[in-house]
């Protein structure tokens, strides 16, 4: 095995277990745990967190499909490293303005890390 396929394995697997699959199932659960202040009507954050579980679950499908033969799918890596770059710059926003828990602005570095390792990574 590659070590592009163990990046494209752990990367998945980590992303499924601590961020997808509790926003698609439970949001405010998830929201909780993560030290956000819940409105009194949360139907928006639960729509909104089952929608970003729903793209992140498949996009976790894809990068499980393709972990196999990593090399044939170079774009894939740019991809995961184009998403980290955004959601970094989402998260340096948030952190600036005050507006997110602690862990939310500790995200910073893992998406910046996760950037920078499936650029470098990549076939």
């Amino acid at each position: 095995m590659t070590a592009a396929s163990v990046f494209l394995y752990l990367v998945a697997f980590a992303v499924a277990a601590l961020v997808a699959l509790p926003l698609l199932f439970a949001p405010l659960t998830w929201a909780r745990v993560a030290g956000w202040r819940l409105p009194e009507d949360s139907d928006l954050t639960v729509y909104l967190g089952r929608c970003l579980g729903g793209v992140l679950t498949a996009i976790i499908v894809v990068t499980l499909r393709a972990a196999p033969q990593a090399a044939m799918h170079g774009t894939l890596f740019h991809q995961i490293a184009l998403i980290a770059a955004i959601m970094c710059a989402v998260h340096i926003v948030g952190a600036l303005e005050g507006r997110q828990p602690w862990f939310e602005t500790v995200e910073i570095g893992i998406y910046a890390a996760l950037a920078a390792g499936a650029w470098w990574i990549a076939p």
